[in-house]
């Protein structure tokens, strides 16, 4: 534990301007990110006597070891820098908003020739256009399959689409009438792209028009006495006017807006939003956070907007330049409506405005709705918000709780001296030694942390061997040694980089509190001499499958937890966990070996030359009956390798 005054700047250093401020662990790690009007008054907060600071913050500033900052021109610049670095360095002690879900969308992905329809729960193309967020998936798919009765538009793979334009045969959807079938030709593109126009303005609220035009083909049909086609746009009328249903108008149609309630208490906080588009409530979405002590409400919705529609500037980053003027009110910075109605003003209020309204390229307000339709509205979703969070806390509750004792047992059953918040699970997968691979699962906080997962590809053990213990070792000893090697890179950095900015992001930086190993007395003791080689100062037990016994380094008899234990629940999850995710890399290596072919062994033969043999001859038994001089005969095939090529597959014949 640091002290802040080993560190703390000289005062008439810093400077009296905005600017955004990071505080630096002794790694080098970015652990807190900040902005402010006044550097030097703010700056000068977090100085005072332990004493007087709230925990969270005496905890953040005894983590530290350094603190930068950098000057910027005024507070807007400051807010773009402060959600940059955010989104960059992750730091653990500010607060991270989260979803509670994954929503899922309805997508056209109108930068391909022939545009496809279809539901996911991504927002990454910038040539797509996304509609949603649905809060159910079977809603989005009886939405997808009313309007394709009318805008039969593909939904099929890329892949499928290839084939099929191959085969010269269109799919089952084809046939049945639910695709307009550009695969082969029944529409041309013109036509087909004119079609999912049609889509995007149906969805974007511009409904009128089509049901207008339905309903007069239906009239006209009918006084014409074609019945079966009357009939027909008679159904699609009516699954235009089912989707049309599903979004009702709560305001005036002139209006775009996102309207944001909450619902809190001395632990979490849910935010939920509802997206109104021309009037219509066009989908919904929520955010979950833990709610810190020292927590102020405008400090916190202003960190949300941050964060929240910060998304659309990355996403802007990434847009192609428009083709046409439709093209351009679709791009990503569009999804910032005109209106932003919040419960609350967040601090700095104009700031934000300004900011909204620079990405925006139009003017973006931020009100509070006193009375009328909004404040009918903002009480709907405040009541949304409080559903979920009474949802949130039945389906968590039990979990948070078992989580922290989970913890505290395993501090006290193992005699740690605090509870091991980050835990490292190691196992080996292998077929009788060949494709051996090593798994490294991380928990933190006794729940899974998924992206620090990672895998490991046995390199010392021979492959006729199913020797875990060896290649336990060498796992153990790469992972340290590149925790040791990180480490000394990011002290050099912090010396040397002139701010922050510049230290490199790391995948191994942080140590475990505890090791788990599959296995039981020999396991520990061999991955024990590993890290005491690597002078790792970590705890490490093993957890035996047979009877799930807990075993300590050099201990005559094993620790047994009882069976209704969470530490035990805790322990097994973590040790399947990381087999499940060894056996995976153990199949996706071996996959790749199986997969082979007898021409990658073939010396300076590359996959382009290799698909241009097996096209010319049509499949690789032909390629070894044929003779030398018919292979050099393939375009880039000399008569050199032509010979490699037959003195290879001589072998195999």
């Amino acid at each position: 534990m640091a002290n802040p005054a080993s560190y703390r700047p000289n005062p008439a250093d810093i400077p009296p301007s905005p600017g955004v401020y990071r505080f630096l662990d002794k790694n080098g790690r970015v652990i807190y990110v900040g902005k402010a009007i006044n550097l030097r008054n703010r700056l000068a907060n977090y100085f005072q006597p332990l004493e007087s600071l709230h925990p969270r913050t005496r905890k953040m500033v005894t983590t530290g070891a350094a603190v930068k900052w950098i000057t910027v021109d005024n507070e807007l610049e400051a807010l773009s820098l402060e959600y940059s670095w955010i989104k960059e360095f992750a730091p653990r002690f500010n607060v991270m908003y989260r979803d509670d879900k994954s929503y899922p969308y309805l997508a056209l992905t109108m930068g391909e020739d022939y545009p496809r329809i279809h539901i996911t729960r991504e927002r990454r193309r910038p040539d797509s256009r996304y509609f949603g967020p649905y809060t159910q998936v079977w809603a989005i798919r009886e939405t997808m399959d009313l309007l394709r009765k009318v805008f039969p538009l593909r939904s099929c793979t890329k892949g499928v689409f290839n084939r099929a334009q191959a085969l010269g045969r269109p799919c089952l959807e084809g046939y049945i009438d639910k695709c307009a079938a550009p695969c082969v030709g029944r529409i041309c593109r013109e036509d087909y792209r004119n079609l999912a126009e049609q889509v995007s303005s149906f969805l974007d609220g511009k409904t009128e028009p089509f049901t207008s035009h339905l309903r007069y083909q239906m009239e006209q049909a009918a006084s014409r006495l074609e019945f079966e086609q009357a009939a027909k746009l008679r159904d699609q009328l009516r699954a235009l006017e089912k989707v049309r249903e599903k979004n009702t108008v709560v305001l005036d149609e002139s209006v775009d807006a996102d309207v944001y309630a909450l619902a809190k208490d001395d632990l979490e906080m849910i935010v939920q939003v509802f997206y109104v588009r021309a009037g219509r409530i066009r989908g919904e979405r929520g955010w979950v956070v833990d709610t810190p002590e020292d927590s102020d409400l405008p400090e916190m919705l202003e960190s949300f907007l941050e964060q929240v529609y910060g998304e659309y500037r990355q996403l802007n980053q990434a847009v192609v330049p428009a083709k046409s003027v439709d093209d351009v009110e679709h791009t990503p910075t569009q999804a910032i409506p005109s209106e932003i109605l919040m419960p609350q003003m967040p601090a700095h209020a104009p700031t934000l405005t300004a900011w909204l309204s620079e990405m925006r390229g139009k003017k973006t307000q931020i009100r509070v709705p006193k009375r009328g339709a909004k404040r009918d509205l903002m009480d709907t979703v405040t009541e949304n918000a409080t559903q979920a969070l009474r949802l949130h806390k039945t389906k968590r509750v039990g979990d948070l709780t078992q989580r922290s004792e989970a913890l505290r047992e395993l501090q006290e059953y193992l005699e740690l001296a605090d509870a091991p918040l980050r835990i490292e699970g190691y196992d080996i997968s292998h077929t009788q030694g060949t494709h051996q691979v090593g798994s490294m699962v991380v928990f933190e906080d006794g729940a899974p942390l998924k992206r620090a997962y990672r895998s490991f590809n046995i390199q010392s053990t021979p492959k006729d061997s199913a020797d875990d213990t060896k290649a336990m070792t060498e796992v153990l000893t790469r992972r340290f040694a590149r925790l040791r090697q990180e480490e000394a890179e990011a002290q050099k950095e912090l010396v040397s980089a002139e701010s922050s900015a510049q230290i490199t992001l790391r995948r191994f930086s942080y140590p475990p509190d505890l090791i788990v190993v599959d296995g039981g007395a020999p396991q520990v003791n061999a991955a024990q001499k590993t890290l005491e080689a690597v002078g790792a100062n970590v705890s490490v037990i093993g957890l035996a499958k047979r009877l799930e016994e807990v075993w300590l380094p050099g201990a005559e008899f094993p620790v047994i937890l009882p069976r209704t234990s969470p530490a035990l629940y805790l322990l097994q999850y973590l040790r399947d966990e990381s087999h499940r995710f060894a056996i995976a890399a153990h199949r996706k290596k071996r996959g790749k070996t199986v997969r082979k072919s007898a021409l990658d062994s073939v010396p300076g033969l590359g996959p382009v030359r290799q698909k241009a043999l097996l096209k010319h001859f049509g499949s690789l038994k032909r390629l070894k009956e044929a003779e030398e001089g018919e292979i050099a005969e393939v375009p880039g095939i000399g008569e050199v390798m032509a010979k490699q090529i037959f003195d290879s597959l001589a072998d195999s014949r």
